[in-house]
């Protein structure tokens, strides 16, 4: 009720090609987000997917039927757009049941629906007022109402949490967490958040320049990245990666060690170094030392740690938590 297959999906504007044969199955109720740096051809492909955008090559099935010629009203997808995309004179009411209203549906499956979307998304209390006299989160709530109404196939989401502050982006996050999990619905989310996607997704795409360097699940990116791009983008802060050979080292060109696998000293250490900055978090504590083996790394301690600025530290890596990479930046098993 809500399958997506992805198979060698191209696209190029003009000479520049921005996707690279992309392969993806996405299975039924699936919270599949796609991540990566800002121009890796995320948007593009979830744009392809809707069929707001052409692909030059491969095909697109959802459940099973290729939808390549099928215009996006038909496609059985409700899109949520960084920008809300309401209309400023209708009333929250009536911006949830327009699509419902424009494809001929009865007045009463129409507000059966919404009263069920503004009761999952607390807009009960704001279905006569308009776009104006809401905050930023209330529209994107009112934007995910529209497009749950709908009974979509595929919800797909296009970066739905930027325009928001911090404290916005944690509630909605949270509210879209619990729609997937209400709904049981199949979610295609792109992101350049990496936060969102660990806390998110069942399943993580990381693109990289029109390819997808891997899938998996969070925690499997996490813990067995395939690559120094995967390694570097999931975790943060990111993971300190130090040449081999200034560490003496001739089984890798690279060693990896993410930053909380540090344990730091000002006692004892492998790597001698000059605490640059000192990042103080509450529950966390950033460190960034200027080490003479290591080069500069961060490391990451739980809790208050009262180390300052300028202090000399020592620091060493677990060596149960160490990647190793060869000169092609893929990991070495």
């Amino acid at each position: 009720m809500g399958s997506l297959q992805l198979t060698a999906i191209t696209k190029s504007f003009g000479s520049t090609k921005v996707l690279h044969g992309i392969d993806l199955s996405v299975g039924d109720g699936e919270f599949v987000i796609f991540v990566g740096p800002s121009g890796c051809g995320k948007s593009t492909l979830l744009r392809i997917i809707a069929g707001l955008e052409d692909s030059s090559g491969g095909d697109v099935l959802i459940d099973g039927e290729n939808v390549n010629v099928t215009p996006p009203a038909k496609r059985g997808i409700a899109m949520v757009f960084q920008t809300y995309a309401l209309y400023p004179h209708l009333t929250v009411r009536d911006n949830m049941g327009l699509g419902l209203k424009q494809a001929g549906e009865p007045k009463e499956l129409i507000d059966s629906r919404i009263a069920t979307a503004s009761s999952m998304l607390s807009l009960d209390d704001y279905l006569k007022r308009r776009p104006a006299e809401l905050s930023g989160g209330q529209r994107q709530r009112v934007a995910i109402g529209r497009a749950i109404v709908r009974e979509p196939k595929l919800f797909l989401f296009d970066e739905p949490l930027s325009n928001l502050d911090a404290a916005l982006r944690v509630n909605t996050r949270l509210e879209i967490a619990r729609l997937h999990h209400d709904l049981k619905a199949t979610m295609i989310y792109v992101t350049h958040d990496q936060v969102e996607a660990m806390t998110l997704a069942d399943r993580i795409v990381v693109m990289n320049a029109g390819r997808i360097e891997q899938v998996g699940s969070p925690m499997e990116l996490y813990n067995h990245p395939a690559n120094m791009f995967v390694a570097g983008f999931i975790g943060s802060p990111q993971m300190n990666f130090i040449p081999a050979g200034r560490l003496g080292r001739s089984d890798a060109a690279t060693i990896g060690v993410r930053p909380e696998h540090i344990a730091v000293s000002a006692d004892a250490g492998d790597w001698k170094g000059k605490a640059v900055h000192v990042e103080h978090l509450g529950p966390d504590t950033n460190i960034y030392l200027d080490t003479e083996q290591a080069g500069t790394i961060t490391a990451r301690l739980f809790g208050e740690v009262q180390f300052e600025a300028g202090a000399t530290l020592y620091a060493s890596a677990q060596p149960r938590h160490i990647y190793r990479f060869d000169a092609d930046g893929k990991v070495i098993a």
